[in-house]
């Protein structure tokens, strides 16, 4: 489904990422995982063509470069991190605009009967269709990100990013958005791509994890055969296995 060769990515005169070749299959979900600045996110803007690149990023066996906007908003889209709102839309309102790209070409467009139907179910799926008419501005952040995962349903794209969507929230929110994930991306046929911190959330959502260090992929893999090679104490230059093991300790017995 998406194919990334000889990927090079450069802010300025300074290089970003290096020679990133990988290839993600249809419905198979991956996490991608390094210490702060290795250039995971910049290897999410560069699927989403959001950054000049070096090398070819294809979906579908098609160069993202080729794909008009619309088109491409159907392939592919994004869950970011919670960030300061700068419109007062409502709820229902907010998950609407992922109704755009669904909707046919015409300067004014107006919301089908289909729309608002679709808009409404998908509320109820993530619990928030009793808070449509609330302003955006007046959820807490977790609600706020179950909205914006609505809109993302509501844009229904094949392939969701994921950067540090749980980043701000309170834990019950981070275990319940990686659960609504894991579950539509299962019963939706969907593939995500994230970017998390947590380790354990991370396999939570999956077991196929990307490594990066410095700009560089060090390995794809399965989250065991990372663990047997200390991959883990690689990227974080830091003894990450034992952290873990000391701290499961502290729950054993409880």
């Amino acid at each position: 489904m998406i194919d990334i060769k000889n990927l090079e990515v450069f802010y300025g005169k300074e290089q970003i990422l290096f020679d990133i070749n990988l290839n993600i299959k249809p419905r198979q979900n991956i996490v991608i995982m390094g210490a702060n600045g290795c250039g995971k996110t910049t290897l999410l803007k560069a699927m989403l063509n959001l950054v000049d690149f070096r090398g070819n990023i294809a979906i579908d066996g098609k160069d993202i470069r080729s794909i008009p906007r619309k088109d491409f908003a159907k392939k592919i889209g994004i869950l970011n991190q919670i960030n300061n709102m700068n419109f007062d839309y409502t709820v229902f309102d907010t998950v609407m605009l992922g109704r755009y790209v669904h909707q046919r070409d015409k300067i004014f467009v107006r919301d089908t009967k289909e729309d608002k139907e679709e808009v409404l179910k998908i509320l109820d799926i993530v619990n928030m269709l009793d808070f449509k008419d609330r302003s955006i501005l007046s959820l807490s952040g977790g609600q706020r990100q179950r909205v914006f995962f609505a809109k993302l349903i509501a844009q229904n794209p094949d392939i969701v990013l994921l950067d540090e969507p749980t980043n701000h929230l309170d834990i019950k929110y981070q275990i319940e958005l990686v659960d609504f994930l894991k579950v539509w991306s299962e019963e939706e046929h969907k593939t995500i791509i994230g970017v998390l911190h947590d380790i354990n959330l991370a396999t939570m959502l999956t077991d196929d994890i990307v490594m990066m260090k410095d700009g560089y992929l060090l390995e794809f893999s399965n989250f065991k055969n990372l663990l047997s090679k200390d991959m883990f104490n690689i990227i974080y230059d830091a003894n990450i296995k034992e952290y873990m093991k000391e701290s499961l300790k502290k729950w054993q017995g409880v």
